[in-house]
């Protein structure tokens, strides 16, 4: 562990951990984090920009695809300003304020995430489980709907927990975990009673991030009920390309909270260098993925990029 300065218990700042052991490398790494999180800004930017203006993907599942990446696209805008302010060694310092403005978006925001997979689940479900009631299910009026309770569920459930941190005493060392803050972070650093923190976080996951996962495993399931049941062999594989994306996304957002979640429980024992990779895989990893799969997979968004480009071009 890199040896910090003495910090006084009583300020309300706080120090950023980059990378244990490598801070003489910071300018080699600021290079690659610079170049993931231009690929994170600019592959959001553009699934936007074409979903905007190609009228062809005006549909639902484009319109949630939207919900995603504008998710994504603000989680890279949440958590850039530290991780390359420490890698450029521009400031390691946060102040109280600004990193529980910080937990509130990185935390908002992955609710949002899961919510807005779990609502692209339900578009997959009642496109093949129910194709000729689609569009009267999905009507640009009930879209808006779900993406506001989205947005309810995800910013207004966890304003208690977040605003309590504020009047917290931190008598511990001042020095975070990773170089953005999170919840849990903080909590370790408090010594007042956290134990209503503790147990709301707790409460919260399972009744958004593990109730949303058995949703959509369970949605899941019945399509591939639905697509044993259809008799022609390419019909079947058809219907579940159009599934193959998601399941991807799903994949990449799940498997680094899972991780992240596991290492903070029980890898306390682990070296710093651990704990700091998974939380930047946790913040990274799926807006960084999310464009390049569905850009890859998906035919429409695929083949209106090669147009575009090839346009450029001439």
């Amino acid at each position: 562990m890199p040896a910090f300065p003495a910090y006084d218990t009583n300020s309300s700042t706080f120090l950023l951990t980059g990378f244990p052991g490598l801070e003489q490398e910071y300018p080699w790494l600021s290079i690659p984090f610079s170049c993931i999180y231009a690929m994170v800004l600019s592959g959001n930017c553009l699934v936007l920009h074409v979903i905007r203006t190609e009228p062809s993907l005006h549909q639902p599942m484009f319109y949630f695809l939207a919900m995603l990446a504008l998710t994504d696209l603000c989680m890279g805008l949440s958590t850039v300003h530290t991780v390359l302010g420490i890698l450029w060694g521009l400031s390691q310092e946060v102040s109280l304020d600004a990193c529980i403005a910080q937990t509130y978006c990185i935390h908002g925001l992955s609710l949002t995430e899961s919510g807005v997979l779990l609502a692209m689940a339900f578009d997959r479900f009642t496109a093949i489980c129910n194709p000729l009631r689609y569009t009267s299910i999905l009507t640009s009026a009930r879209i808006t709907k779900i993406g506001l309770g989205i947005l309810v569920r995800s910013f207004v459930f966890i304003m208690a927990p977040i605003i309590r941190l504020k009047f917290f005493h931190y008598c511990h060392s001042h020095i975070l975990s990773h170089s953005f803050c999170l919840h849990q972070d903080l909590l370790r650093l408090a010594c007042s009673d956290i134990r209503f923190n503790s147990f709301y976080a707790l409460a919260l996951v399972i009744c958004t991030l593990l109730f949303d996962s058995m949703l959509i495993i369970v949605s899941y399931i019945l399509i591939l009920h639905s697509v044993l049941a259809i008799a022609s062999r390419e019909e079947r594989l058809k219907s579940l390309q159009t599934c193959v994306s998601h399941i991807c996304a799903v994949m990449v957002f799940y498997i680094p909270i899972i991780g992240l979640t596991m290492v903070h429980r029980f890898g306390k024992h682990l070296s710093p260098m651990v704990h700091v990779l998974m939380g930047n895989i946790y913040i990274i990893f799926p807006p960084l993925m999310n464009p390049i799969i569905y850009s890859v997979k998906t035919q429409q968004i695929r083949g209106r990029m090669q147009k575009w480009f090839s346009m450029k071009k001439e």
